[in-house]
């Protein structure tokens, strides 16, 4: 049977914020924060998840030459080091693969510029052909994101090769239509807000508004549009209770194992069907 030759895409920094692979504070002990990508490589060894894909790679976006990434990811550095901390552990293999040996820098370098920056256009456009050149050359046939920083918009258009192969998993319910809506970058934090009976209308100047208590958040495994998490929903979960004392980082553990997981799981045995075709059950 035909597997999907499967791609991993995320932002390192973004991991590194979740101090992805290593022990946080939870509640007064101390509690192991597995990653997507972690739980996904486990998943694709020991469930039928692997009957269905195969990876066959993992790329990051991180600029090893701006200095914001590299305050960001001072403790991990852009690449897997026997001295230093890493987002999943050292031996940590998928299908017999050592993940360490998976990944594939691909610099979103455009960054470096100001979003009014004459230049920075063409920058996304050329990060976009290299990210098409680098899935390409892996084979993949589905793509899936886990907290990549930037929004996609050229490998996402109808013409493209990898339209409706891209899908991403988001730590929020992404439906506009439902009262536990939250999407972008500030979906957990907007969750700890809503918790407390704020909404934040402006995260610059960080005004809020009183609203009504929602204690609970959830996640979503989506396609991929150019908009900010607003693509067709495969799959979400609404299971994670919120605390109005919750910590960021306790929200995320909780999210991530009561709903994130199960939503990504779930979500890309959904998918298998759709990709290779009716072989993938």
């Amino acid at each position: 049977m035909s597997k999907a030759k499967l791609v991993y895409i995320l932002s390192l920094r973004n991991a590194a914020a979740d101090r992805a692979g290593q022990h946080i504070d939870y509640k007064g002990e101390q509690r192991y924060m597995k990653s997507p990508l972690e739980y996904l490589a486990e998943a694709l060894d020991t469930t039928p998840l692997g009957d269905a894909y195969s990876l066959e790679g993992v790329v990051y976006d991180d600029d090893a030459q701006s200095p914001r990434d590299q305050a960001a990811l001072q403790a991990y550095g852009f690449g897997w080091h026997p001295d230093r901390k890493w987002i999943f552990p050292a031996d940590l293999r998928a299908q017999g693969r050592l993940l360490r040996d998976m990944l594939h820098p691909v610099p979103s370098a455009y960054r470096r510029m100001p979003m009014d920056a004459p230049g920075r256009a063409a920058g996304k456009s050329a990060f976009e052909r290299a990210l098409l050149d680098k899935l390409l050359t892996l084979g993949a046939d589905v793509v899936l994101l886990d907290g990549l920083l930037v929004i996609l918009d050229e490998l996402v258009r109808p013409e493209s090769r990898y339209y409706r192969k891209i899908v991403n998993i988001h730590p929020g319910i992404t439906r506009l239509e439902s009262p536990y809506q939250r999407r972008g970058a500030y979906a957990t934090l907007d969750a700890l807000h809503g918790a407390q009976g704020d909404r934040v209308v402006d995260w610059k100047t960080m005004t809020r508004q009183r609203v009504p208590v929602i204690d609970k958040t959830g996640a979503s495994l989506h396609y991929v549009d150019n908009g900010i998490d607003s693509g067709e929903v495969i799959f979400d979960v609404l299971d994670t209770p919120v605390g109005p004392d919750d910590t960021i980082l306790e929200l995320r553990w909780n999210n991530f194992n009561r709903s994130l997981f199960p939503a990504m799981h779930k979500g890309m045995a959904l998918l298998a069907p759709h990709v290779l075709g009716p072989q993938i059950r």
